[in-house]
């Protein structure tokens, strides 16, 4: 396949080496590539020394990020009562129970976080074919089957991060726009690699974080040293 214009003009910029570059000087050469028309996302990959086969050795969760993600996701929320009302308040797309998960079983899920309340999940349970392939699953481990409505919604609103290690090994994850200020792009890639790096199994052995890069949505990735 031919080379655009573009690529070829990123191409030519990217480092020579493959060694890893200080996080501040990759987020400044992935600032200096050639524009977009539009605000590109910047994503962050980590290709760890798990055995994704293994329960033990997943590695799965959620994080705030110091400065947010530069998007809100649109949340819906199975509860009712004082949490129903709890979810509403913090801006939750959709609230119900049995009408929502009615909706969602003829196939709706325009949107991207599904939260329940403890009680919920008897209903959300049977679910699990349209939720789960899409990776809207409520679960306790990712923070999505939780009693303190108000503060998990209001979290994800504000582009709280969910990620999961893939088949091979690497968790990918959002951690801002392209436009954001540097420092504060720094700032949210070193939180997330403090988080995994924390994150370590117990029955994990050898080197545990092979390699780091960032990339954004039309950019070539770009190894980082932790």
């Amino acid at each position: 396949m031919a080379l655009t214009k573009r690529m070829r003009a990123m191409l030519a910029k990217m480092p020579k080496t493959e060694a890893p570059l200080p996080i501040a000087d990759a987020l400044a050469l992935l600032k200096g590539l050639p524009p977009t028309k539009f605000d590109q996302t910047v994503e962050i990959h980590m290709r760890l020394g798990i055995d994704p086969k293994q329960a033990d050795q997943i590695v799965r969760g959620s994080l705030v990020l110091p400065h947010g993600i530069g998007k809100s996701k649109r949340v819906v929320v199975f509860a009712r009562g004082n949490l129903a009302d709890d979810a509403r308040a913090a801006g939750a797309e959709e609230v119900g129970a049995d009408e929502l998960a009615k909706k969602i079983k003829e196939g709706w899920t325009d949107f991207d976080v599904c939260i329940a309340a403890p009680d919920m999940m008897g209903l959300v349970g049977p679910l699990g074919k349209v939720l789960g392939p899409r990776g809207l699953m409520p679960s306790p481990r990712a923070g999505t089957v939780t009693a303190d409505i108000r503060k998990t919604v209001s979290e994800y609103r504000a582009g709280k991060v969910e990620f999961r290690n893939d088949p091979t090994g690497i968790v990918h994850a959002v951690v801002g726009k392209l436009s954001f200020d540097q420092a504060k792009l720094a700032d949210n890639v070193k939180a997330f690699i403090d988080h995994i790096m924390s994150m370590q199994p117990n029955s994990v052995r050898g080197q545990y974080v092979k390699t780091i890069s960032l990339s954004a949505t039309m950019t070539p990735g770009v190894l980082i040293a932790a």
